[in-house]
């Protein structure tokens, strides 16, 4: 029996691993960080034998919340991604499966590695509507690339979608892959008309190294990227720094910034209430926004989610607030779960990579709803 996190995303240190039924794991902190959550290996074993897996110490995990009603993923052929038996007792979270192969894949959620990241941009950038620019380099010496869809011209509005800020949140760029194929499916007729009113500018991955370190919510350096987007620096937050820089060139009527939450299981989003210029015309545009994909899907509620700032104390420097000040536009954080959509359960897939992409699809609806009143 063998244990092994030795690739793209992997997270796992193996404390003992000898008796299928007492393995033992822990999760390695994000570098130069105290985050710990996602996990991602590789299970070598006999088939057809129930296996014990714990993984240790998450009292002291980054969100302990997290751990409560979740079920891990796992996958033999790392395209399809089931939920397993899992069961938390306040510090050890215990996966009870047997294995049908040989090889055998766990995860907090279904992975979007860096090799399927670069397909995506290489897919996009192949259909006439889209353009790939590169922004610049990571710590790590990856590229920070963008997506450009659509033709800039008078009177189009400028739409930001970030994702990915938090590298282990991989649901945001699963979302964003759904959002893509049907901006660029060319007969889509709300493509079609979005395309008409606004361009494009798409960064499927703001944290290129942390996913691929099998970090949870930081950089190469242990930096939370979305809390620097007051004072962004070569140093310590490229990804930031190359993206504002390009703000600032084209403008922003529109941001949309997609995450993962690990505690609240439900699709919700946050806004800008708490910024010193938010006023009766952003209120106006958020209630928009969220009415048309209350209409569009049921997997999004606006019950649940994060508490409203208070006027004048939003955190400036997050993505959300920092851009809707700057730019003076409507701005929304999109939340997702890691455990699944309460209100429209999965028993066998919770949460979803399907789900992600369908939703993704359908923030298209609400974002025609706005469209022509972003300024």
């Amino acid at each position: 029996m063998r244990i092994s996190s030795n690739f793209d995303s992997g997270n796992i240190r193996v404390i003992a691993a000898q008796n299928e039924s007492d393995i033992k794991l822990a999760i390695n902190k994000d570098n130069q960080s105290d985050f710990y959550q996602w996990f991602h290996f590789k299970l070598d074993t006999r088939p057809w034998i129930s296996h014990r897996l714990t993984i240790t110490d998450l009292e002291h995990s980054a969100y302990p919340e997290g751990w409560k009603n979740y079920q891990a993923v796992a996958s033999y052929d790392r395209q399809e991604w089931f939920r397993v038996e899992t069961e938390f007792d306040g510090d050890n979270l215990v996966i009870e499966h047997t294995p049908e192969q040989g090889q055998m894949y766990f995860a907090y959620f279904a992975p979007y590695g860096y090799e399927r990241h670069l397909d995506l941009l290489a897919w996009a950038q192949s259909n006439a509507l889209c353009e790939e620019t590169f922004l610049g380099n990571t710590l790590d010496g990856r590229d920070m690339s963008m997506l450009t869809i659509g033709e800039p011209g008078e009177g189009k509005k400028a739409i930001w979608i970030t994702a990915r800020q938090h590298p282990g949140e991989a649901m945001a760029q699963w979302l964003v892959e759904g959002l893509l194929e049907r901006l660029l499916d060319e007969d889509d007729g709300l493509a079609r008309l979005l395309l008409d009113k606004a361009v494009f500018y798409v960064v499927p991955n703001m944290n290129p190294d942390g996913a691929a370190r099998g970090h949870l919510r930081t950089n190469a350096k242990g930096v939370n990227l979305n809390r620097e987007w007051a004072t962004p620096s070569m140093e310590n937050s490229p990804e930031v720094f190359l993206v504002t820089e390009k703000m600032q060139q084209t403008g922003v009527d529109l941001f949309l910034d997609m995450h993962g939450d690990e505690a609240l299981p439900y699709n919700f989003v946050a806004g800008s209430e708490g910024n010193p210029n938010y006023d009766g015309r952003i209120a106006q545009l958020e209630s928009s926004f969220k009415n048309a994909l209350l209409t569009a899907t049921p997997e999004f509620q606006d019950v649940f989610g994060y508490d409203k700032d208070e006027p004048g104390k939003a955190n400036m420097t997050v993505a959300t607030n920092a851009i809707a000040h700057a730019f003076s536009c409507l701005a929304y954080t999109l939340e997702m779960p890691f455990k699944d959509n309460i209100e429209i359960p999965d028993t066998a897939y919770g949460w979803s990579p399907i789900r992600c992409k369908q939703l993704g699809q359908d923030v298209l609806v609400a974002i025609r709803a706005v469209v022509d009143e972003l300024r």
